[in-house]
């Protein structure tokens, strides 16, 4: 496999040394000349290629027209997304991976056909929003090829839909439950019979668009009624 890295920082550094150990072809396209002269003493000279990913020419130079993968990692979104569009369209290389700085762009990305984003910040994130009683959804992994991804919903509880089964919830459209982990830990696949119950995690299929409408399915308080006078 071919592998082309834009982005000599620390990101790219340590992912092109990780792939050479497993014996794969890499090429680092660094802009920076100082920088490639320190990665290249590292890494050594047949790595390394000084230049401006962002541009056709450079990205021909390095052999995207053979290139099985390009992953931009540089420190500006615009050209992490300059650089996959450039790699798949001009080059047409299989995947392009890009990584995200700021997790508002990662939207932005995927309409643009971009095959896999990273988020550092959306990856941490998710790994506490659990403990943080203001997120309740948490975005685990986009499908390939549609707008839909798999997200876990924790249930609160106060939730309308503590006490319901399957059947009897209002989800977005395109939206379903495949899998429950109850509050002691066991999963289950549900049936339209399964009871929602506080505690539970709900890992449901959605599209992108419809997550927030999906949170306030799961996760919205019981209405109050009407509040009676003597």
């Amino acid at each position: 496999m071919y592998i082309i890295v834009v982005g000599g920082g620390k990101v790219g550094y340590y992912l092109v040394r990780e792939l050479l150990e497993t014996q794969q072809e890499v090429l680092l396209i660094e802009e920076n000349p100082i920088r490639c002269a320190e990665v290249a003493q590292e890494l050594g000279d047949a790595v390394v290629m000084q230049g401006d990913g962002c541009e056709a020419s450079t990205l021909e130079r390095g052999g995207a027209g053979r290139a099985d993968l390009v992953i931009a990692v540089t420190g500006d979104d615009e050209d992490n997304l300059v650089v996959s569009q450039v790699a798949k369209h001009r080059f047409s290389v299989p995947r392009a991976v890009a990584r995200v700085n700021n997790p508002k762009n990662e939207l932005i990305f995927r309409k643009m056909g971009i095959d896999t984003t990273v988020s550092a910040t959306s990856v941490i994130l998710a790994q506490i929003e659990q403990e943080l009683p203001v997120h309740r959804l948490i975005p685990l992994m986009a499908l390939k090829g549609s707008d839909l991804e798999i997200v876990e919903v924790k249930i609160p509880p106060d939730a309308a839909v503590v006490g319901k089964p399957i059947r009897d919830l209002l989800l977005p459209h395109q939206s379903l439950i495949p899998l429950i982990v109850d509050a002691d830990g066991q999963p289950r696949v549900p049936t339209s019979d399964t009871v929602i119950h506080a505690g539970d995690e709900v890992v449901a299929v959605t599209m992108r668009e419809t997550e927030s409408a999906l949170r306030a399915a799961l996760t919205s308080p019981t209405p109050l009624g009407p509040t009676s006078f003597p």
